[in-house]
């Protein structure tokens, strides 16, 4: 179950920014404005233009996704409480952004600010459910974490100890001789 949460919480965090992100670059009205003799002055509003920072709370939004990956435990908790703030400031951005218009003036007013508040609620729910269970989720695989390289051994490589020879041992004392011959200056392939 955690692992179906997981995914499914991801999708839809990504999901919900990239809807919220495309609502808001849309035309959310179109004022007309009537000339005498001439055609209607045209002017087109996004949501951008209403609501200038939920473009950058969607932004969050995708980039807090990554972060979902990225961490665990307690972490993830806290991108997850940070998603759903995020998600609550697109929806009343969208809201406020729609209510700031005239709406005797405005013609041709779209359902782009619902969308938009349906992204945030989507980045929203997403995020309360990573607060909530983040902390059980599976972690990023550690196959690429740096491993601590076993000191070589003095003497004679194991035999004052009984044991056979580590050859991982010794590869990794002549890598560290090429690399600190490096740093002396001295050309490792040569001779």
């Amino acid at each position: 179950m955690s692992r179906r949460s997981y995914f499914l919480s991801l999708v839809a965090c990504l999901a919900g920014a990239g809807l919220a992100l495309y609502a808001i670059t849309r035309t959310w009205s179109v004022h007309l404005t009537p000339r005498t003799g001439m055609s209607a002055l045209r002017d087109a509003k996004t949501g951008t233009d209403l609501a200038p920072w939920v473009t950058g709370l969607a932004v969050v939004a995708l980039a807090g996704t990554g972060a979902l990956l990225a961490t665990s435990g307690w972490l993830r908790r806290v991108v997850g409480v940070l998603l759903s703030l995020a998600g609550v400031g697109v929806v009343a951005g969208a809201i406020a952004g729609r209510a700031g218009l005239d709406p005797g003036a405005a013609t041709g007013g779209t359902a782009w600010p619902v969308v938009c508040v349906i992204g945030g609620a989507i980045i929203m729910l997403s995020g309360v459910t990573a607060a909530r269970q983040g902390h059980r989720w599976p972690r990023m695989s550690a196959r690429y974490d740096r491993k601590p390289v076993p000191l070589p051994r003095s003497g004679a490589g194991g035999a004052a100890t009984g044991r056979p020879r580590d050859k991982s041992s010794t590869v990794v004392a002549d890598h560290r001789a090429a690399w600190d011959a490096l740093d002396r200056g001295d050309d490792p392939t040569a001779g």
